[in-house]
């Protein structure tokens, strides 16, 4: 059952983003009017069940003006923004000063190979790459087959086959 969750996330983040290239790739639109037609929809359906709530006699079960996110909650989403923005200013930090020389070579190379891909596709065509690629993982990572055959690849890689393993 924990599979089918994570397969789950992983075909909804894949369809939000092929929607999100969609709006913004071949309808040459921005983020910004992505946005505000999301809202614009939700505002709609919301007002639409609101009155056939109120045809139907039905109450709301939950009111969204009482909803609120803990203290906790907070701090720990802050403190993990704080802590990702802090390293990756560390690592251009020692980069920035030469003294790794392996870590300016890689940090160099990667900034290259960004600004080439960045000239020759848009960024959207970049991101949705990266979300598919990143959900294929997903996917992969609890595929039960390919759990099992992952194990006999690597027995083959290693020079011993399935047969010298049973002995």
């Amino acid at each position: 059952m924990e599979g089918m969750g994570v397969v789950g996330k992983a075909l909804g983040l894949l369809l939000c983003g092929t929607l999100v290239y969609y709006h913004c790739a071949y309808r040459n639109s921005t983020i910004l009017s992505l946005f505000s037609d999301v809202l614009i929809v939700l505002l709609c359906s919301l007002a639409i069940l609101g009155f056939l709530f109120r045809q139907i006699n039905i109450s709301v079960p939950v009111d969204p003006l009482e909803w609120q996110i803990s203290q906790d909650a907070a701090n720990s989403i802050v403190a993990w923004l704080a802590n990702t923005v802090g390293a990756a200013e560390s690592v251009l930090r020692v980069a920035a000063t030469g003294h790794d020389k392996r870590l300016f070579l890689r940090v160099g190379v990667c900034l290259y190979i960004l600004s080439a891909v960045g000239r020759l596709v848009s960024g959207v065509t970049v991101a949705y790459a990266g979300l598919c690629l990143f959900c294929l993982y997903m996917l992969a990572e609890n595929s039960q087959s390919i759990r099992t055959c992952v194990p006999q690849l690597q027995r083959q890689r290693n020079g011993t086959t399935v047969e010298e393993d049973n002995m």
